[in-house]
């Protein structure tokens, strides 16, 4: 069975490692409260990326002149990406032990937003950080240190794929 690879370094998430099969557990345990919730959760997770990096919100015309967060809780629009991003993990998530099906859809994840929506890749970085911060300040019972920790992993894993996947198609 093959085990996804990624790695956290302090203020890093650019190098991989394995995640071991109890991290692969932790992941996809601590996730089943997280997905009862994920229109709430990715709307939270969209709100923190927006309201902390303005500029992120360049790359999405629905929304971007959109400025409080009782506004953007109101975008049908927002809820509906809100719900991509968190559909996205879920699949992530629910295929740990399969890495070409989550190489797949992060290629996927990665072409679109590098060729069609030139999304900077530091922000699949930033986004990285947000979902963890949410899920821990959301989620406290669910989000140990070791499950942060595992986390963490599978945030590098989604940072390193997508940005090979920016290599590959050129970006600069």
């Amino acid at each position: 069975m093959e085990v996804l690879q990624a790695k956290v370094e302090v203020g890093r998430l650019e190098k991989a490692e394995p995640l071991s099969e109890s991290e692969v557990d932790l992941i996809q345990r601590s996730w089943a409260p997280v997905f009862q919730n994920c229109e709430t959760a990715g709307v939270a997770v969209l709100i923190r990326l927006f309201m902390n990096f303005p500029s992120s919100k360049q790359f999405f015309s629905h929304f971007q002149h959109i400025d409080t967060p009782e506004e953007m809780k109101q975008s049908d629009q927002l809820k509906k990406h809100a719900k991509r991003v968190m559909s996205a993990i879920n699949t992530l998530v629910e295929n740990l032990h399969d890495g070409d099906k989550v190489a797949s859809v992060l290629s996927l994840v990665g072409k679109s937003h590098a060729i069609k929506h030139k999304v900077d890749p530091k922000y699949f970085k930033i986004l990285g950080g947000v979902i963890l911060e949410v899920l821990v300040e959301d989620f406290p019972d669910s989000f140990s240190p070791d499950v942060q920790g595992a986390w963490g992993k599978l945030m590098a894993l989604m940072y390193c794929h997508v940005t090979r996947v920016y290599s590959e198609v050129g970006w600069v």
